[in-house]
């Protein structure tokens, strides 16, 4: 059976951490700081270095890598979005929309998680899709249930339905595709700030899929395959408690990562019913969240490769 969750991540440690004007006019959640720069890589590096630290100690394996301070990649510590490494071996790298985003693919990553005893069979690289305006950044772009092998994903600048289409024919998926919007109709950028994948629940905030009949179909096809759905609100989504992964630890039991920010919408009743689903780990990420326009999630990339 596939692996649906795992313990080994990736995460890469910002050099150059700060506010992107190319992703900004797409992502809502970006917020202009107020700070200089220098102190917000100061805060993002020790913010970067705490949840590193709670996840190790919750049995995670973090496999660390530094970003290069040259050239200045201000979202290096998303890499979900342009990467994703899978059960067979093979390791996918996605177009990106933001120039300086496509910065952040390093070849030599995959190198050093092969010297760390990680099996790579193939390296299947979308770049050129960015010549022609398509764009499917990674995890962010698609939330995958790879249990029942199906996968979510809220159409929008940075992510096109023909590439979310190839992709899933590539690994023998499923695709749900549809539109998602905030409460101002601003359109949801990433897939992954409104809908998680658990064992045995969903977290989504079903309001952002304005048309019925889309919504409907997420909601059947959620209701199907998870036993228990947790509904967020607009407000709580603005709070990043849909940007939520689910991880085992060395001993398969499951951890739950979401950063103290969701947590603290969550109402009483909410966050019972996740603590009974696994472990909670609560990275207190503030600047990473407002100035990046991400948070836990964005900055995991789920490593499934095999392991020697």
């Amino acid at each position: 059976m596939m692996a649906a969750f795992t313990s080994r991540i990736l995460m890469i440690r910002p050099a150059c951490f700060g506010y992107n004007p190319q992703t900004s006019a797409s992502n809502v959640f970006q917020k202009m700081p107020v700070m200089p720069h220098a102190e917000l890589q100061k805060q993002a590096v020790q913010e970067f270095d705490q949840m590193v630290n709670l996840l190790q100690g919750a049995g995670i394996t973090v496999e660390v890598v530094h970003d290069t301070p040259e050239p200045c990649k201000p979202d290096a510590v998303f890499p979900n979005n342009w990467i994703s490494f899978h059960e067979n071996g093979e390791v996918v790298i996605y177009p990106m929309m933001a120039p300086n985003r496509r910065l952040e693919k390093r070849k030599d990553i995959v190198l050093l998680l092969q010297q760390k005893g990680y099996q790579v069979n193939k390296v299947i690289d979308l770049s050129h899709y960015e010549a022609t305006g398509q764009f499917l950044e990674g995890t962010g772009s698609m939330v995958l249930d790879r249990a029942h092998r199906i996968i979510y994903a809220c159409l929008s600048d940075r992510t096109h339905e023909a590439l979310v289409q190839e992709v899933a024919s590539m690994f023998q998926y499923k695709s749900i595709c549809f539109h998602a919007a905030d409460e101002r109709h601003k359109p949801i950028y990433h897939t992954n700030v409104m809908m998680a994948i658990g064992k045995n629940m969903a977290v989504i905030c079903a309001d952002a899929i304005w048309d019925e009949r889309e919504r409907q179909q997420v909601m059947k096809s959620l209701q199907a395959h998870h036993e228990h759905i947790l509904q967020i609100s607009f407000s709580q989504m603005h709070q990043y408690a849909g940007n939520v992964l689910y991880l085992l630890n060395q001993h398969d039991e499951p951890v739950i990562v979401m950063s103290q920010t969701a947590y603290a919408s969550l109402s009483s009743t909410q966050r019972k019913q996740l603590e009974k689903q696994g472990q909670l780990i609560l990275p207190v990420i503030p600047v990473i969240e407002q100035t990046g326009g991400g948070s836990v999630r964005c900055m995991i990339a789920e490593i499934f490769l095999p392991h020697r």
